[in-house]
Protein backbone atom coordinates (compact mmCIF):
# COMPACT_ATOMS: atom_id res chain seq x y z
CA UNK A 1 0.00 0.00 0.00
CA UNK A 2 1.37 3.39 -1.01
CA UNK A 3 -0.29 6.60 0.14
CA UNK A 4 0.56 10.08 -1.17
CA UNK A 5 -0.51 13.38 0.36
CA UNK A 6 -1.07 16.02 -2.31
CA UNK A 7 -1.90 18.79 0.18
CA UNK A 8 -4.96 19.75 2.26
CA UNK A 9 -7.15 16.60 2.41
CA UNK A 10 -6.24 15.27 -1.03
CA UNK A 11 -4.69 11.82 -1.07
CA UNK A 12 -3.57 9.24 -3.58
CA UNK A 13 -3.66 5.59 -2.62
CA UNK A 14 -2.17 2.75 -4.62
CA UNK A 15 -3.22 -0.78 -3.73
CA UNK A 16 -3.68 -4.01 -5.70
CA UNK A 17 -2.50 -2.12 -8.82
CA UNK A 18 -5.44 0.31 -8.51
CA UNK A 19 -5.04 4.07 -8.23
CA UNK A 20 -7.42 5.74 -5.79
CA UNK A 21 -7.87 9.47 -5.30
CA UNK A 22 -9.48 10.82 -2.15
CA UNK A 23 -11.08 14.29 -2.10
CA UNK A 24 -9.20 15.57 -5.19
CA UNK A 25 -8.90 19.30 -4.51
CA UNK A 26 -6.19 20.65 -6.84
CA UNK A 27 -7.58 23.76 -8.55
CA UNK A 28 -7.49 26.62 -6.05
CA UNK A 29 -5.49 24.61 -3.52
CA UNK A 30 -2.42 26.68 -2.60
CA UNK A 31 -0.62 23.64 -1.18
CA UNK A 32 -1.32 21.24 -4.08
CA UNK A 33 1.82 19.45 -5.25
CA UNK A 34 0.46 18.74 -8.72
CA UNK A 35 -2.49 19.57 -10.98
CA UNK A 36 -5.75 17.84 -11.76
CA UNK A 37 -4.78 17.05 -15.33
CA UNK A 38 -1.72 15.03 -14.26
CA UNK A 39 -3.11 12.61 -11.69
CA UNK A 40 -4.23 9.06 -12.44
CA UNK A 41 -7.35 7.48 -11.00
CA UNK A 42 -9.27 4.23 -11.28
CA UNK A 43 -11.54 5.22 -8.39
CA UNK A 44 -12.24 8.53 -6.67
CA UNK A 45 -13.48 8.62 -3.08
CA UNK A 46 -15.34 11.73 -1.94
CA UNK A 47 -16.06 12.23 1.77
CA UNK A 48 -18.52 15.11 1.38
CA UNK A 49 -19.68 17.82 -0.99
CA UNK A 50 -17.71 20.88 0.09
CA UNK A 51 -15.64 22.47 -2.64
CA UNK A 52 -12.29 21.73 -1.00
CA UNK A 53 -13.13 18.01 -1.10
CA UNK A 54 -15.34 17.45 -4.13
CA UNK A 55 -12.80 19.67 -5.86
CA UNK A 56 -11.85 18.50 -9.34
CA UNK A 57 -13.78 15.25 -9.14
CA UNK A 58 -15.90 15.86 -12.23
CA UNK A 59 -12.99 16.84 -14.50
CA UNK A 60 -10.77 13.99 -13.32
CA UNK A 61 -13.53 11.37 -13.57
CA UNK A 62 -14.42 12.47 -17.11
CA UNK A 63 -10.77 12.41 -18.18
CA UNK A 64 -9.85 9.08 -16.60
CA UNK A 65 -13.18 7.23 -16.62
CA UNK A 66 -12.80 6.65 -12.87
CA UNK A 67 -15.72 5.47 -10.77
CA UNK A 68 -16.60 7.87 -7.97
CA UNK A 69 -17.55 6.37 -4.61
CA UNK A 70 -19.39 8.56 -2.13
CA UNK A 71 -22.66 8.79 -0.26
CA UNK A 72 -25.80 8.17 -2.28
CA UNK A 73 -26.72 11.85 -2.63
CA UNK A 74 -23.33 12.87 -4.00
CA UNK A 75 -23.24 9.82 -6.26
CA UNK A 76 -26.67 10.75 -7.66
CA UNK A 77 -25.58 14.37 -8.22
CA UNK A 78 -22.48 13.23 -10.08
CA UNK A 79 -24.25 10.58 -12.15
CA UNK A 80 -26.48 13.31 -13.60
CA UNK A 81 -23.30 14.81 -15.03
CA UNK A 82 -22.39 11.61 -16.81
CA UNK A 83 -20.00 10.31 -14.13
CA UNK A 84 -19.84 6.62 -13.30
CA UNK A 85 -20.59 6.31 -9.58
CA UNK A 86 -21.16 3.90 -6.73
CA UNK A 87 -23.29 5.22 -3.89
CA UNK A 88 -23.04 3.92 -0.33
CA UNK A 89 -24.12 5.11 3.08
CA UNK A 90 -22.74 5.25 6.59
CA UNK A 91 -22.26 1.80 8.08
CA UNK A 92 -22.59 0.16 4.67
CA UNK A 93 -19.69 -1.63 3.05
CA UNK A 94 -19.02 -3.03 -0.41
CA UNK A 95 -16.32 -5.25 -1.90
CA UNK A 96 -14.72 -3.18 -4.65
CA UNK A 97 -11.87 -4.49 -6.84
CA UNK A 98 -9.32 -2.70 -4.62
CA UNK A 99 -10.76 -3.93 -1.31
CA UNK A 100 -13.69 -3.73 1.07
CA UNK A 101 -14.80 -0.16 1.69
CA UNK A 102 -17.14 0.91 4.48
CA UNK A 103 -18.44 4.42 5.09
CA UNK A 104 -18.07 5.70 8.65
CA UNK A 105 -19.71 8.62 10.37
CA UNK A 106 -18.11 12.06 10.39
CA UNK A 107 -19.21 15.09 12.39
CA UNK A 108 -19.27 17.82 9.76
CA UNK A 109 -21.54 19.26 7.04
CA UNK A 110 -22.06 18.57 3.36
CA UNK A 111 -23.45 20.66 0.51
CA UNK A 112 -22.84 20.58 -3.22
CA UNK A 113 -21.33 23.50 -5.18
CA UNK A 114 -24.78 24.48 -6.44
CA UNK A 115 -26.18 24.52 -2.91
CA UNK A 116 -28.08 21.25 -3.23
CA UNK A 117 -28.14 18.68 -0.45
CA UNK A 118 -24.90 16.74 -0.15
CA UNK A 119 -26.06 13.98 2.18
CA UNK A 120 -24.24 13.01 5.34
CA UNK A 121 -20.49 13.59 5.47
CA UNK A 122 -18.48 10.42 5.90
CA UNK A 123 -15.12 8.84 6.46
CA UNK A 124 -13.84 5.65 4.84
CA UNK A 125 -12.62 2.42 6.41
CA UNK A 126 -10.74 0.46 3.78
CA UNK A 127 -9.66 -3.15 4.13
CA UNK A 128 -7.28 -3.82 1.26
CA UNK A 129 -7.07 -7.11 -0.57
CA UNK A 130 -3.87 -7.73 1.41
CA UNK A 131 -5.70 -7.28 4.71
CA UNK A 132 -4.42 -3.84 5.65
CA UNK A 133 -6.91 -1.50 7.32
CA UNK A 134 -6.81 2.21 6.56
CA UNK A 135 -9.10 4.72 8.26
CA UNK A 136 -9.62 7.94 6.30
CA UNK A 137 -11.51 10.09 8.78
CA UNK A 138 -12.51 12.88 6.38
CA UNK A 139 -13.52 16.22 7.85
CA UNK A 140 -14.73 15.47 11.35
CA UNK A 141 -14.79 16.46 14.96
CA UNK A 142 -13.94 14.00 17.69
CA UNK A 143 -16.54 11.35 18.44
CA UNK A 144 -16.54 8.47 20.91
CA UNK A 145 -17.34 5.79 18.34
CA UNK A 146 -13.82 6.16 17.01
CA UNK A 147 -13.11 3.55 19.67
CA UNK A 148 -15.34 1.11 17.77
CA UNK A 149 -13.49 1.88 14.55
CA UNK A 150 -10.23 1.27 16.37
CA UNK A 151 -11.41 -2.18 17.42
CA UNK A 152 -11.12 -3.16 13.76
CA UNK A 153 -7.33 -3.02 14.12
CA UNK A 154 -6.17 0.04 12.18
CA UNK A 155 -2.84 -0.05 10.36
CA UNK A 156 -3.02 3.59 9.28
CA UNK A 157 -5.27 6.46 10.37
CA UNK A 158 -5.44 9.66 8.32
CA UNK A 159 -7.00 12.40 10.44
CA UNK A 160 -7.53 16.17 10.26
CA UNK A 161 -5.83 18.44 12.81
CA UNK A 162 -6.58 21.92 11.46
CA UNK A 163 -9.31 23.06 13.90
CA UNK A 164 -12.08 25.62 13.19
CA UNK A 165 -13.70 23.25 10.66
CA UNK A 166 -12.42 19.93 12.02
CA UNK A 167 -10.64 18.46 15.01
CA UNK A 168 -7.69 20.44 16.28
CA UNK A 169 -4.48 19.04 17.74
CA UNK A 170 -5.88 18.31 21.20
CA UNK A 171 -8.93 16.42 19.96
CA UNK A 172 -6.88 14.71 17.25
CA UNK A 173 -4.58 13.38 19.97
CA UNK A 174 -7.64 12.02 21.78
CA UNK A 175 -8.76 10.45 18.50
CA UNK A 176 -5.44 8.59 18.21
CA UNK A 177 -5.92 7.28 21.74
CA UNK A 178 -9.37 5.96 20.77
CA UNK A 179 -8.27 4.48 17.45
CA UNK A 180 -4.99 2.83 18.54
CA UNK A 181 -3.62 2.79 14.97
CA UNK A 182 -0.15 1.55 14.12
CA UNK A 183 0.60 4.74 12.19
CA UNK A 184 -0.95 8.19 11.63
CA UNK A 185 -0.81 10.86 8.93
CA UNK A 186 -2.21 14.33 9.77
CA UNK A 187 -4.06 16.25 7.05
CA UNK A 188 -6.32 19.29 6.61
CA UNK A 189 -3.94 21.79 8.20
CA UNK A 190 -2.04 24.94 7.13
CA UNK A 191 -3.69 25.15 3.71
CA UNK A 192 -5.09 28.53 4.72
CA UNK A 193 -4.32 30.81 7.65
CA UNK A 194 -7.51 29.81 9.44
CA UNK A 195 -6.26 26.25 9.88
CA UNK A 196 -2.55 26.83 10.55
CA UNK A 197 -1.09 24.20 12.88
CA UNK A 198 2.35 22.97 13.89
CA UNK A 199 2.03 19.38 12.73
CA UNK A 200 5.59 18.48 13.74
CA UNK A 201 4.95 19.55 17.32
CA UNK A 202 1.69 17.61 17.32
CA UNK A 203 3.44 14.52 16.00
CA UNK A 204 5.99 14.62 18.82
CA UNK A 205 3.22 14.89 21.41
CA UNK A 206 1.31 11.98 19.89
CA UNK A 207 4.39 9.77 19.76
CA UNK A 208 5.33 10.68 23.34
CA UNK A 209 1.87 9.99 24.78
CA UNK A 210 0.83 7.01 22.65
CA UNK A 211 3.90 5.48 21.04
CA UNK A 212 2.13 5.64 17.67
CA UNK A 213 4.33 6.58 14.73
CA UNK A 214 3.26 9.84 13.06
CA UNK A 215 4.41 10.71 9.56
CA UNK A 216 4.11 14.42 8.76
CA UNK A 217 4.31 14.44 4.99
CA UNK A 218 5.11 17.33 2.73
CA UNK A 219 2.71 17.80 -0.19
CA UNK A 220 3.69 15.30 -2.87
CA UNK A 221 5.43 12.93 -0.44
CA UNK A 222 4.46 9.29 -0.06
CA UNK A 223 4.47 6.61 2.61
CA UNK A 224 4.57 2.86 2.13
CA UNK A 225 2.54 0.72 4.53
CA UNK A 226 3.41 -2.97 4.79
Amino acid sequence: LKITWYGHATLGLETSHYQLLIDPFFSGNPTASTTADKVKADFILVTHGHGDHLGDTVAIAKRTGATVISNYEIATWLSKQGIQTHGQHIGGGFKHPFGYLKLTMALHGSAMPDGSYGGNPAGFLLTTNDGLKVYLAGDTGLFGDMQLIGEEGIDLAVIPIGDNFTMGPADALRAVKLLHPKAVIPIHFSTFGLIDQNATLWAKQVETETGVKVSVLKPGASLDIA
